[in-house]
């Protein structure tokens, strides 16, 4: 019975993640073929253009030119944005949707977080490098990474994330010497991170084999403590 139980979780967690990212990927397709205006690329305009198809077909044919055209429109869009933001007048621009974001209650918290996480993610000047453990307090280590930044004083400036929410966590100033390099890469240090340490549940099997544990004591109900 535990086995069969067994099989099935594990069987579990390989199908859910799976079917969540596809339910996710239907829906924003769905959403932007819906969204999308149909002015251009419609049924009727792919109709006199490839002849012979049904108005089903035609549809969802439609449907699909729109989110390419659409993803493609806002790729290109990203990349002038980005070499427009390299400019002075773009620097500008910045600054000023920054502080009006930052001035709006609410609004002020989400555009923080899915900035840092953007520039976590996609940044490439200001993006995490090296994943370290450093040593907080005595014999507590804790994952952290490089900024690629020094202090005045020759420390290392790194980055400490949270768990599970990566975008917020704390910046220390470490001695070079007092921080070790993990021989991982950022992807995995961040997984593990985001995981609240599941993610290492693979390494853990492999490198630590079996854990035991040692009971040194029992709760007893208080009537058996007094006979």
């Amino acid at each position: 019975m535990s086995s069969v139980k067994g099989d099935f979780g594990r069987g579990l967690i390989v199908i859910v993640p799976v079917l969540v990212t596809l339910f996710i990927l239907y829906a924003l397709y769905s959403f932007i073929a819906n969204v999308t205006p149909g002015v251009l690329l419609n049924s009727e305009t792919l109709g006199a253009v490839v002849p012979g198809l049904g108005e089903y077909a035609l549809e969802r044919l439609a449907g699909f030119l729109r989110v390419l055209s659409f993803v493609g429109f806002l790729a290109l869009l990203m990349y002038v944005i980005g070499q427009f933001t390299e400019t002075t007048i773009g620097e500008v621009l910045e600054a000023i949707v920054d502080y009006a974001a930052n001035r709006i209650p609410g609004v002020r918290v989400v555009y923080n977080a899915s900035k840092t996480a953007s520039e976590t993610t996609f940044g490439s000047e200001k993006t995490l490098q090296t994943p370290v453990k450093v040593e907080t307090w005595d014999g507590l280590w804790m994952t952290a990474f490089k900024t690629g930044q020094t202090t005045r004083e020759g420390r290392v400036t790194l980055f400490l994330p949270t768990s599970p929410n990566i975008t917020t966590g704390f910046v220390l100033e470490v001695a070079a010497d007092e921080i070790i390099e993990l021989d991982e890469t950022v992807e995995e240090a961040l997984t593990r991170v985001v995981s609240a340490g599941f993610g290492d549940a693979d390494r853990a099997e492999t490198e630590g084999g079996d854990v035991s544990l040692n009971v040194i004591g029992e709760l007893q109900p208080e009537r058996e403590r007094r006979d």
